[in-house]
């Protein structure tokens, strides 16, 4: 349980994110098939948890103080 409170912000992320790539892949997708990323739902959907988890991890606060 204090796994997920540690990482809250990327594990919301990378709901988000895969629920996006879905999203895009039902809305948008890949007519002819050929699309590495939409053409498949589950390619969408790892590739948005992938940037979705990216993304949000960059607003982590280190818990770490730096002494200079």
């Amino acid at each position: 349980m204090q796994m997920l409170l540690k990482y809250k912000l990327e594990l919301i992320g990378i709901a988000a994110g895969a629920l996006a790539g879905w999203s895009y892949w039902y809305f948008v997708g890949c007519a002819s098939g050929t699309c590495a990323i939409t053409s498949s739902p589950v390619n969408s959907s790892v590739y948005g948890a992938l940037m979705g988890g990216l993304l949000l991890s960059t607003f982590r606060k280190d818990d770490k103080k730096q002494n200079k």
